[in-house]
């Protein structure tokens, strides 16, 4: 029997989650390499060492309530490794002033139960509380971009305040570049049934926990706030005690890895495909290929063999962003808010977009205190932006400094800083993403051997990029095992 080969370009978590997929469906037997272009493997999940602790400088929690990732880690054996925040609540620096997030929203969208009052003005507010009164005219399946809906309907503020600092936190983009349909699919489903304002199409969204939610209607990634009154509910994220290199470590133990190995061409052969890698590395032929790497490396690698899907998939556009991880010794913090950080609206006279208060947001770092020391993360960058952060890792560090000595009072000198960029990290869901994911993988769909997953189709987390891995690994190992790549002969004409 031929032994199945299969290569996964990208080395990040999509990529690993596919490879581990492949090797539990195909067997010991196969073949399965990951070619990652860069030195180490994660993607947007990095774990470094601050100050002696295990801290993430990249993604740095999943969303609880969707099931991927809590089954990925069920599987690898993980789950006992699961933390949740301690309970401390976020914060808005808005307006000039720094106040509680407000419960009752679902990503900046309220619900009839929303408390404004603290981070809108008097007039922000009013403005908001009418919009459920205010008529409503509906296209179903229309999509728009979420900051001219928010603004329409509920005035300026609540967009510049409340929904830009959220959605920043989520994709490093600007709430009037973001479509509604992509970033608020459940706003938007309540819409086209009718929902006769956003207020009560939020009311409806945050009414239908995850778990029981319709099929194919993706969940939001950030903080939904599902009870209009403000009262607790399970928890909303999840992360790993060790830090995500935990999950990586336990998803590469049964792969092929190849780090610095740069994919620069996929070709079709009559019987599968080969991979051109750069000068000096010899070509790989495999039977099947998955692609998880963001979206200008999947317009360059299907130019040819899927144009249809390269051309879709070259309209996806990134934001850069960078996190500066600091240690303080406990007495040079002591006025750091008992919150779990601070999301900051663009207008606000400083450089970074958040702050998170790691070791009040996260028991395990409150624990790791007993060295006397507390640990924060700064981001800064949204869509845009890029050439903001064209300075060295100085520059990046005196501004966070600097706005954490307005936010935090803290003026100190850390004890260890880590610097972390994210070139091009987080793809945009603009006006008419799904219409472009489906373009993607309807062409990709009829071209035996091939599947796409990654942040780029439906949704930047790790559960949301987990389940695109699967479901492409279970795809192309259902070709490769149930006799339908003898159609293959029949599809080498490319779309």
């Amino acid at each position: 029997m031929n032994i199945v080969r299969v290569a996964v370009v990208g080395g990040g978590v999509s990529g690993l989650a596919a490879a581990h997929r492949l090797r539990t469906l195909l067997g010991p037997a196969a073949e399965v390499v990951v070619l990652e272009q860069r030195d180490r493997l994660g993607g947007v999940l990095r774990t470094v060492d601050l100050a002696g602790v295990p801290y993430d400088v990249g993604a740095e929690a999943f969303l609880w309530r969707r099931p991927e990732a809590r089954a990925l880690l069920d599987e690898l054996g993980l789950a006992d490794e699961v933390v949740h925040p301690a309970g401390a609540a976020p914060s808005v620096r808005a307006g000039g002033g720094t106040v509680p997030l407000p419960p009752g929203t679902l990503l900046g969208v309220p619900t009839s139960g929303a408390r404004l009052d603290g981070v809108l003005s008097p007039a922000g507010t009013a403005a908001a509380h009418a919009e459920r009164d205010l008529l409503l005219a509906w296209t179903a399946g229309a999509d728009v971009a979420l900051g001219g809906l928010l603004r329409e309907r509920f005035g300026d503020e609540l967009a510049d305040r409340l929904a830009d600092p959220l959605l920043g936190g989520v994709y490093a983009g600007r709430v009037d570049v973001l479509g509604l349909r992509a970033t608020l699919p459940a706003v938007a489903a309540a819409l086209d049934a009718g929902a006769p304002s956003l207020t009560a199409a939020a009311d409806r969204a945050t009414a239908v926990p995850a778990s029981r939610a319709a099929p194919g209607v993706r969940q939001p990634e950030s903080t939904p706030s599902a009870d209009p009154s403000g009262a607790p509910v399970d928890p909303v994220f999840g992360a790993l005690r060790g830090g995500y290199a935990t999950l990586v470590d336990a998803l590469v133990a049964a792969v092929d890895v190849r780090l610095s190995t740069t994919v620069r061409a996929l070709h079709r052969l009559p019987d599968g495909w080969r991979l051109v890698l750069r000068p000096g590395q010899d070509a790989l032929d495999v039977d099947a290929v998955v692609l998880a790497v963001p979206a200008p490396a999947v317009a360059r690698l299907l130019a040819e063999v899927v144009p249809a899907a390269a051309r879709v998939a070259g309209e996806i556009e990134l934001a850069s962003s960078v996190v500066v991880a600091l240690a303080y010794r406990d007495a040079d913090a002591q006025r750091l808010p008992m919150t779990s950080g601070v999301l900051v609206a663009a207008g606000e006279p400083l450089s970074i977009k958040a702050a998170t208060h790691s070791s009040r947001k996260w028991a395990h770092l409150a624990a790791a205190a007993t060295d006397g020391l507390v640990r924060l993360r700064t981001s800064l960058g949204r869509f845009g932006e890029e050439a903001t952060l064209q300075v060295d890792d100085a520059e990046l560090i005196a501004r966070s400094r600097a706005d954490l000595a307005v936010l935090a009072g803290i003026t100190a000198t850390p004890v260890a800083v880590h610097v972390q960029r994210w070139g091009g990290g987080l793809p945009q869901y603009a006006v008419g993403h799904l219409d472009r994911v489906r373009a993607i993988e309807d062409a990709t769909a009829a071209v035996p051997g091939l599947a796409v997953a990654g942040a780029a189709l439906h949704g930047v987390g790790v559960p949301a990029c987990v389940g695109t891995a699967r479901l492409a690994a279970e795809r192309v190992a259902a070709q490769l095992t149930d006799g339908r790549m003898g159609a293959w002969h029949a599809s080498t004409t490319p779309r």
